[in-house]
């Protein structure tokens, strides 16, 4: 028997509606092209669905004089980015206390941070030890902390923290302090073991120097011992080359004349530091000779200088021992000053 099968159903029907895709989604891509086209087609419509953004700012609600004051009070600018500026660049950074620090410790060679917390600071330490972080940072100065002088004393041993320039840290406090050209300035330390006595001769300084200044001077200049001990010398030298045949003993009395310091026992007496100061708005000169006294002198050492008319300064400590030391001559410790 045989099935006869309409001509106008196709067989394969169910097949292609399988196989037969719908056609496809167009691409972001596209969309994007066609979002441009009618843009170019019409410009007027660019953005004017967009609302501008405007950029809201915090406001912070005002704050009381006494907020004000708390946060303004030894307020220090930021320094995010200061401690990676080279050398060369650092010294306009430069606050004017740290100017001043690094003026002070060039003219002493080594000051100890109390003084300069005292002197600097106004008494700010914390200021101070930031301050001074940055300078070592940048190759400026460098701290340490020492041990004091024991003298055959007993008992716990003091720590004193003092600072010295680099070379660099001259060279700006050269360029940035306002220092008068003839005014010395050392960097780095030449005699270790003398640490606390050369710290001291700052601190003798400033009480000299606020008893200069009551009195009209001005215009302050230090020479150390470093220094005049040089001009002596040299002084020394250039007498003995015109006169090699003159005694010795009285060209040292020529140059300490000239130079107006004071010969005692056939020896020119070189004081730890001389402060010149001006008078008169700069008509007249004068100058005043400081010698910071320690445990280690003995009564022939202290009777010099007391002949030689110094302004002797001593720390509570070593007086008490040149006093047990003087004996008989107790005469010797009356003109001493009180550091």
């Amino acid at each position: 028997m045989r099935l006869d099968i309409p001509d106008d159903i196709p067989y394969d029907l169910p097949r292609r509606r399988q196989t037969e895709t719908p056609p496809l989604a167009p691409s972001p891509l596209e969309l994007r092209r066609e979002e441009l086209r009618e843009q170019m087609e019409h410009p007027r419509k660019l953005n004017l669905n967009r609302e501008p953004q405007v950029k809201k700012h915090s406001v912070e609600p005002p704050q009381s004089d006494a907020r004000r004051a708390v946060a303004h009070d030894h307020a220090l600018p930021r320094r995010t980015r200061r401690n990676e500026l080279p050398v060369s660049v650092i010294g306009p950074s430069l606050r004017q206390e740290e100017i001043k620090t690094l003026g002070e410790i060039g003219r002493f060679r080594v000051v100890a941070t109390r003084d300069l917390a005292t002197n600097v600071y106004s008494g700010h330490g914390n200021q101070l030890a930031r301050d001074l972080r940055f300078l070592e940072q940048s190759g400026l100065v460098r701290a340490e902390t020492v041990n004091a002088r024991r003298d055959g004393r007993g008992g716990k041993v003091d720590r004193i923290e003092v600072v010295t320039l680099t070379e660099e840290g001259r060279k700006m406090a050269r360029r940035l302090s306002g220092l008068s050209d003839d005014q010395q300035l050392y960097s780095g330390l030449v005699k270790p073991r003398e640490v606390e006595h050369d710290s001291q001769i700052y601190r003798a300084y400033l009480k000299e120097a606020e008893r200069i200044e009551k009195q009209g001077g001005e215009g302050l200049r230090v020479r150390l011992d470093f220094e005049l001990k040089s001009q002596v010398q040299k002084a020394i030298y250039a007498q003995r080359n015109a006169e090699p045949e003159r005694d010795i003993d009285s060209i040292k009395q020529q140059v300490a004349e000239q130079l107006e310091l004071p010969y005692v026992n056939n020896g020119i007496q070189i004081p730890d530091a001389r402060i010149e100061y001006d008078l008169d708005q700069g008509s007249r000169s004068g100058h005043a000779d400081i010698e910071v006294l320690t445990a280690t002198y003995r009564p022939g050492h202290l009777r010099a200088k007391a002949q030689a008319g110094f302004h002797v300064y001593a720390s509570a400590s070593d007086r008490a021992t040149l006093t047990a030391r003087a004996e008989g001559e107790h005469h010797l410790l009356d003109n001493i000053l009180e550091l």
